[in-house]
């Protein structure tokens, strides 16, 4: 049987935990997601979706419960490791891009690649290849502010796709975009999905989580919904 590629058993989640203002955020959570999987985590602001993400990506530890990330018990990581960890495996895309503003869209690809030791000659190959494969061959000179919404998107796409990651966490990718151009990015995940890439989504919108192949709906900082989906509007 196949090993879950994330497992989380009994996360939960404390803010200023022992003082009077402690805060429980997640209440438990149980979630696997399997090599391949297209899957959206859907909810509402303070659902605990973010609480959530943050530890799927390995940014956050949970006060307690386990979390196995490709067979690692990543619970227990330093701030080193845990670094380490979201280098090697995890690619994130973010609502606001996240791109560094006076670097070409080249250079912002390359700018993982770098940090994880890669050769300059590599480096600018691997970004050119990445930047081709969403669509952005005529404009990896350009700088952000020249670029629209969805094609500077496109670049943090190829940008966490630069280590090659088992994982493209995704937070609220189409957030900052237009339905036609928040479509055109969807496809772009479906494309790597296709190719077999694990996505996690996590969105607010019905509409986006819509689109992929599984939808777990979180509310109140616990799992209420976990559905199979057609995904047949792409």
């Amino acid at each position: 049987m196949e090993k879950p590629l994330i497992e989380l058993r009994r996360i939960l989640k404390k803010y200023n935990e022992g003082k009077e203002n402690e805060l429980e955020i997640l209440h438990g959570i149980d979630l696997n997601i399997y090599p391949g999987e297209f899957v959206a985590i859907v909810g509402e602001s303070g659902s605990g979706k973010s609480t959530l993400m943050n530890i799927i990506g390995v940014l956050d530890h949970q006060t307690s419960g386990t979390y196995i990330l490709d067979g690692e018990d990543v619970s227990t990581l330093g701030k080193d490791e845990m670094s380490a960890i979201r280098n090697k495996k995890i690619g994130f895309v973010f609502q606001n891009f996240n791109l560094i503003a006076r670097m070409s869209a080249l250079d912002n690809v390359e700018l993982p690649m770098l940090y994880a030791g890669v050769s300059k000659k590599e480096r600018i190959q691997k970004a050119t290849d990445l930047l081709k494969m969403v669509g952005m061959e005529d404009r990896m000179d350009h700088e952000p502010n020249s670029l629209s919404g969805g094609q500077k998107q496109r670049v943090a796409i190829a940008r966490a796709l630069g280590n090659n990651p088992s994982i493209l966490l995704a937070d609220e990718p189409t957030g900052a975009l237009d339905q036609e151009t928040s479509f055109q990015v969807l496809k772009i995940f479906k494309q790597l999905n296709e190719q077999g890439k694990t996505i996690v989504i996590v969105t607010h919108s019905q509409e986006i989580a819509e689109a992929c192949e599984r939808i777990v709906t979180i509310s109140d900082g616990r799992i209420v919904k976990d559905t199979r989906n057609e995904c047949d509007i792409l």
